[in-house]
């Protein structure tokens, strides 16, 4: 998989700034005075850098933007990029700070002269995070990559915070390089065997095969499945570092590894995209590979249903009624709506198996909520205003853009059906409404759930402050942070 940059974090040496090679930065807020790492690069410039922090231009600067003195006087370095950061900055600026020090970094070694800034694992955050590039399928072996060091006064305590950081680093850049992958490589058997190595940093997982998903009744799983050569899975991972016997938190996973739509095909126009159909049993995954490298005091379980919707003289076709888990039947009007069929059968049974004290599911589910929110927010709908609160904050906190969207009994006559008991489309108005309704009859009286409708915002059209045009790694920061800030602390 993609890994981080590695980050060195070491006692600041004055005397090694002169000699440092590739680019050196330094940190300077918004009154312009300098610190010593800065005084010491404004000697050797002979004061080039106070000049350039006294400039109209470096006043017009927002709060992580940069400055460049290229080819600095009297320095190894072939640029000193100087950010504009106050002391006082939030951890998000901090971290939109350290993009920026990523972003024009072009594989260069790099020094941060990060002094005491009280944010410093911040800024290595944000510097990792925009570190990624998807280079798996390329012909030409990807250039090595200059280090990074960051100096600042205490190293040992910058660095004992940073390490949490580092796990949700590497929980994102599993996300993305999932929802990244072609389908000829991320089959079914593929994604399933790359969560069960995650049983070496110490998660549970269970595979549960095509014959054992009949026994359970997964009809409707397995009907989006049953025109593809790929065999329909669900993987079960735990991960259990709370107290025993504590019922956990469950996150369930749409993992279409690739949707044609089906008999109900779609426009061959963006088809390629839809190997990103399975984003949210990325994001799933990438937030138990996060639980378990940072050791999180939690139990929680990650369920994924992973299946290819492909057509073929076995595939469900528009008409068909299949029955659920639960027991309630469908009628497939279109088989292009088929991530809702497989997540509730993964929802029904990760309520009978492990009596979740909460359910969050997470989908590329609609087009609808791209249409209504764009690229910038996931759509969030919830039966629980407590638990949709609590993740609303943490995606928050996080910069994850999230919007609540309504849930109403009104919507529900959409979904009628005069052969079954319900559809599996409500038509073109209320799209994201109407398919959040119908997993909503999935869910049992009294638990808790949130749905996540995240197809506008897995995969983005262009580059994000902290990751290049494709897949993001959203809802990674935001499920982590709600862990902590619901079962941790």
């Amino acid at each position: 998989m993609t890994t981080p940059v590695a980050i060195r974090f070491e006692e600041l040496d004055l005397d090694r700034i002169a000699q440092a090679e590739g680019r050196v930065v330094v940190l300077v807020g918004a009154e312009a005075k300098l610190d010593p790492a800065a005084r010491r690069v404004n000697k050797l410039t002979r004061g080039a850098l106070l000049r350039a922090v006294e400039s109209a231009g470096f006043a017009d600067l927002k709060a992580g933007q940069a400055l460049e003195m290229g080819f600095p006087a009297n320095m190894a370095a072939t640029a000193v990029q100087v950010i504009k950061l106050d002391r006082k900055a939030d951890a998000l600026s901090v971290r939109k700070a350290g993009a920026t020090i990523a972003g024009a970094k072009d594989g260069k070694p790099l020094l941060v002269l990060a002094g005491a800034h009280p944010r410093a694992a911040d800024l290595s955050f944000g510097l990792a995070l925009r570190t990624y590039a998807f280079t798996d399928h390329k012909s030409e072996a990807a250039p090595v990559e200059g280090g990074v060091s960051v100096m600042v006064t205490r190293p040992e305590a910058v660095a004992a915070a940073a390490r949490d950081m580092a796990a949700r680093a590497e929980g994102v850049f599993f996300t993305r390089d999932l929802i990244n992958a072609p389908a000829n490589i991320l089959t079914t058997d593929d994604f399933a065997a790359r969560l069960a190595a995650m049983q070496e940093i110490g998660l549970d997982v269970e595979i549960l095969e095509e014959p054992e998903l009949e026994k359970l009744g997964m009809r409707t799983l397995l009907a989006v499945g049953q025109g593809s050569e790929s065999p329909s899975k669900v993987v079960v991972s735990r991960w259990n570092g709370g107290a025993e016997g504590e019922p956990p938190l469950a996150l369930v996973g749409k993992g279409v590894v690739f949707d044609t739509g089906g008999i109900s095909i779609k426009p061959a126009g963006g088809m390629e995209e839809m190997t990103a159909d399975m984003g949210g049993a990325g994001v799933v995954a990438g937030v138990m590979r996060t639980l378990a490298l940072r050791k999180a005091r939690a139990n929680v379980v990650g369920l994924v249903g992973l299946v290819e919707n492909m057509p073929d003289g076995k595939a469900i076709r528009p008409g068909d009624v299949i029955t659920s888990m639960k027991g309630d039947t469908v009628e497939v009007i279109n088989t292009d709506a088929e991530g809702r069929l497989v997540l509730a059968d993964v929802l029904w049974y990760a309520q009978q198996r492990f009596e979740p004290r909460g359910v969050i599911d997470l989908a590329t589910l609609t087009g609808a909520v791209i249409i209504g929110l764009g690229h910038a927010r996931a759509g969030v709908f919830a039966n629980d205003d407590a638990l949709a609160g609590a993740f609303l904050k943490a995606a928050e906190a996080e910069g994850e853009g999230a919007w609540r969207m309504p849930l109403d009994p009104a919507y529900d006559k959409q979904l009628k059906s005069q052969i079954a008991d319900m559809k599996n489309v409500g038509g073109r108005p209320a799209g994201s409404i109407t398919a959040a309704q119908f997993l909503q009859r999935f869910i049992k009286d009294g638990t808790p759930w949130v749905h996540l409708d995240i197809a506008g915002v897995a995969r983005t059209p262009e580059a994000t402050a902290f990751a290049p045009k494709g897949a993001s790694g959203w809802g990674v920061l935001a499920l982590d942070r709600l862990v902590q800030d619901m079962l941790e602390d």
